[in-house]
Order: C-alpha cells, then structure tokens, then sequence
C-alpha cells in the first residue's frame, strides 16, 4: 500500500493517496498533510480484494504550506 515515502530537503511534504473506488469503478486521489491521516484513508478505501491504494510522499506545494 506505500509508494513513494521519502522527503525533500526541507523536509516539508504533503501525502498523495491514489486509490481505486469499487463503488464507481474509477480510480481517485486525495491530499493529506500527514502520513497517519493518508495511511487511515488508504486502509478505509480497501474495501475488498479489487480495491487498491497507494500513498506517496511529495515535497510539499507553496500554496499548500501552514502560515
């Protein structure tokens, strides 16, 4: 269920979940700032043996960044 979790040299990242939704049949994604809220939607989104998830870390975007 982990892709990509390494940092950036500021260290600052924000966590993409790619997931397949079974209830559709397409393929989504979220945004979330920390690995334990990515990890939890991730495990909430496999919901059965079709079901797929996958959080990786990316260097956090400008617009993104808490004041």
């Amino acid at each position: 269920m982990r892709g990509n979790l390494g940092s950036d040299a500021t260290g600052r990242r924000e966590f993409h979940v790619t997931y397949f939704d079974t209830d559709c049949g397409l393929v989504r994604s979220e945004v979330f700032d920390t690995l334990a809220e990515a990890e939890r939607f991730a495990s909430r989104n496999v919901s059965d043996e079709q079901g797929w998830a996958v959080v990786d870390a990316v260097p956090a975007q400008r617009g993104r960044l808490a004041a």
